[in-house]
């Protein structure tokens, strides 16, 4: 049973590939795939075996602020 959680989202380079490999390393599906606007923003969830929801997401914008903190 899920109770109050917060989700801390991780960046996956191929989203879809992530997802399976967590849930075939026996993580169960909390949420699948969404596209959230579509600006590129994608996210799924899965919960793990000791009860952790662990998000994922893909985010262009994320990696170009990624590249702007790098230094030149």
């Amino acid at each position: 049973m899920l109770r109050g959680f917060a989700t801390v989202n991780l960046f996956a380079d191929d989203l879809a590939a992530t997802l399976d490999r967590l849930l075939a390393m026996g993580a169960e599906e909390h949420q699948g795939i969404v596209d959230r606007g579509g600006n590129g923003f994608v996210t799924a969830s899965v919960v793990d075996p000791f009860g952790n929801v662990l998000g994922i997401m893909t985010n262009p914008h994320y990696l170009e602020v990624l590249a702007s903190a790098r230094p030149s």
